[in-house]
């Protein structure tokens, strides 16, 4: 990767209809864009707020694509929408703010998007008119969505996590890594509330939740639609087959989180995969049928999970770079792209292993590592 060393990134996209990979790089304060026919870099497109040393401020963030426009969270608390035939932001809204927009997800028709501010206190989410398959620009803000207090009160540093949209069901679902009393007895758990935790009689972090949200008929502030979550403290968010949710559950959040979770959008059923735990971003690839994730809090270090999206077992696990946490793949060219950290580097964090050297070839800049997958039976 060319410019500053990349020490600093988050979330990253693949539009397979352009054949392109959108890489939030905050070392760069900008999105970095592969060619992914043939696994080249192609530009940064600028003008973000970069590494500010906070995580809370940096940016950008969040990541999606429809068409011809890209939508970005920055760490001023603005989405900037992005023409990818011009190469500029045409575009900068505010969500009222003083911490980034985060992860954020686009209706299939790329008409409507949802963002979360999963830094604010209490956090929120925005829904907006997005462009769809339009020339101009014209995206605007519809609506500002709390959680109701009784979930996630005031004063504790709670959040909410990635949306993913489920087009079988028509509503955005969104990964929250804890909420008040789950489960239902308060000495069984804490979210923030005492003081010098973990202390006898409070034994782990509550665990968490996902919202699910109708952008038809929005309830606000949320209080229905919250589906508690067992024995997960999720991050991430993609939707599989069959109306399926995978859920990043990760330790970070529940110090006891050892699986991860897979929910049915309607039925709220769920499986747990083994021996997989800690990840932020995670996606469902079509072309091969598996879900991947970015599980940067396993206990013997960063690895990519491959997980089968039929049977939901875990495949493998694939040694990266520490706190990896992205991943994005392309259906059609059965590709997966994972960025991997420059070295570590006093005041500007990176990979304190050698495997991000490794899989990088020994450059001190950090890479994509693109991984291929078996065709389908089909094929």
């Amino acid at each position: 990767m060319p410019g500053s060393p990349l020490r600093s990134f988050d979330i990253s996209w693949v539009d397979p209809e352009r054949a392109e990979y959108y890489l939030a790089d905050r070392s760069n304060a900008g999105i970095d864009i592969i060619d992914t026919r043939h696994n080249m870099f192609k530009k940064t497109i600028g003008g973000f707020v970069g590494f500010t040393g906070n995580n809370n401020t940096s940016g950008p963030d969040g990541v999606v694509s429809h068409g011809k426009w890209l939508y970005a969270g920055d760490g001023d608390s603005t989405l900037k929408v992005i023409d990818l035939e011009t190469g500029k932001i045409v575009a900068t809204l505010s969500t009222g703010g003083t911490t980034r927009v985060d992860e954020m997800a686009l209706t299939t028709d790329g008409e409507m998007l949802l963002v979360a501010n999963n830094a604010e206190d209490p956090p929120f989410a925005t829904l907006f008119t997005a462009n769809g398959d339009n020339e101009s620009d014209s995206v605007t803000k519809l609506a500002r969505i709390d959680v109701d207090p009784s979930f996630i009160p005031k004063g504790f540093g709670l959040s909410i996590e990635q949306p993913a949209w489920d087009e079988s069901t028509q509503r955005f679902i969104v990964s929250v890594p804890i909420i008040k009393n789950n489960p239902n007895d308060p000495k069984d758990c804490d979210y923030g509330q005492n003081p010098g935790f973990p202390k006898p009689g409070f034994p782990v972090p509550c665990s968490g939740a996902i919202l699910v949200i109708n952008p038809a008929n929005l309830e606000n502030p949320i209080k229905n639609n919250i589906h508690a979550l067992i024995q997960c403290g999720p991050n991430g968010a993609t939707i599989g087959p069959h109306g399926n949710v995978m859920v990043g559950c990760t330790p970070g959040n529940q110090s006891t989180d050892l699986e991860t979770t897979i929910i049915n959008a309607k039925t709220f059923r769920y499986v747990d995969v083994g021996n997989l735990t800690g990840s932020d971003e995670v996606w469902y690839d079509a072309g091969s049928g598996r879900y991947y994730t970015g599980s940067f809090a396993m206990t013997g270090g960063a690895v990519l999970g491959v997980v089968d999206g039929v049977t939901n077992f875990l495949l493998e696990t694939i040694p990266q770079s520490s706190r990896s946490h992205s991943v994005a793949a392309d259906r059609r060219r059965h590709k997966i792209f994972v960025p991997q950290a420059a070295p570590f580097a006093a005041g500007k964090g990176g990979d304190t292993t050698t495997v991000g050297d490794g899989i990088c070839g020994g450059t001190m800049n950090g890479c994509i590592a693109v991984y291929t997958v078996p065709p389908t039976e089909d094929e």
